[in-house]
Order: structure tokens, then sequence, then C-alpha cells
């Protein structure tokens, strides 16, 4: 078990515990709001993991590596974040196709600015709601402002790759 499995563990049975003391016991709705959470992800996510994978066979592992792998660097870090606006959809599209994406060989800071991307700048939700709703002179003030930020994180995660790889 990873760190963060048991630490959400840990949470799950403290937070368990007390709602237990309480005379209302709200484990019943709380199981039924879960449930209906995780509804539409129980098809969503294993179609979503798949598509990624059979997308990703038509990506040459070469590719990967030579473009958003460690190695790419900056160059890297900068395609991964364009990449990462770009993206269309939400997590169960995303995140699946990182997942396959680590596995060809991509590097960690261009995922970290890939991610940062998707989830900062998202060019297709900005054209279909944030454009519309809040006009053009906020929507340029806030991707002007937010356009940094996918390549900090990505710098700051290669930085934090090679500190912990040191030993240090």
């Amino acid at each position: 078990m990873t760190l963060g499995l048991v630490t959400v563990l840990l949470l799950l049975g403290l937070l368990a515990a007390l709602a237990q003391r309480r005379p209302d016991r709200p484990h019943r709705a709380a199981l039924g709001t879960g449930w209906r959470q995780l509804r539409p992800l129980l098809l969503r996510l294993p179609l979503a993991l798949l598509a990624a994978a059979f997308l990703i066979t038509l990506l040459p592992e070469e590719a990967v590596v030579d473009y958003l792998g460690e190695s790419s660097g900056w160059q890297g870090v900068l395609l991964a974040s364009l990449f990462g606006g770009l993206l269309p959809g939400g997590p169960a599209v995303s995140f699946p196709l990182v997942l396959v994406l680590i596995d060809e060989g991509a590097g960690t800071a261009q995922l970290i600015a890939l991610l940062t991307a998707w989830s900062v700048l998202a060019f297709h939700r900005v054209a279909a709601h944030e454009l519309p709703t809040l006009g053009g002179r906020y929507t340029l003030a806030r991707l002007l402002a937010s356009a940094p930020l996918p390549i900090v994180a990505g710098a700051l995660a290669g930085a934090l790759a090679r500190f912990t790889a040191a030993g240090l």
C-alpha cells in the first residue's frame, strides 16, 4: 500500500468513528452520495483507460521519449504545456492518458506541466464556458496571468525530481 492510500484509509476510519458518535448517524446518506458519485465512473474510467492504451499504440515510444521524456528539457515542458492546454475532456480522459505516457517514458516535469496546463488553461472550457460567460477582457487577463503556471510547475517538479534522485 502506498502512503497516500494508507492516509486516506486512516482519515476514512477517523471520520467514520466521528460520524458514528453523532446522534443522527449520517452513514446512510454519505453512502448514497458516494454511490451516486461513483456510478458514472464505473463505466467511464475503464473505457478511458482502454482508449488511452489504444491511443498510445499509435504513438511510437521513441517519439514520446524524444518530445516528452526527461531529456527533452524545457522544450518538452513547453510542448507538454501546450498539449495540456489543448487536451479536451475531464479527468476520465486526462489521467488515463498521463498513466500511459508515464509507461511510455514521459518525464515527470513534462507530465506535471501537462496536467497543470490541462487544469488551469483548458482551452476547450475557455471557449465553451469562460468566454461566453465572462467575456474576452476577463478571459484574456486570466489566461495571461495563468499561462506561466504550467511552466513553473514543470520546472519545480523537475527540480524536485533531481533533488530526490540525488538522495538529498
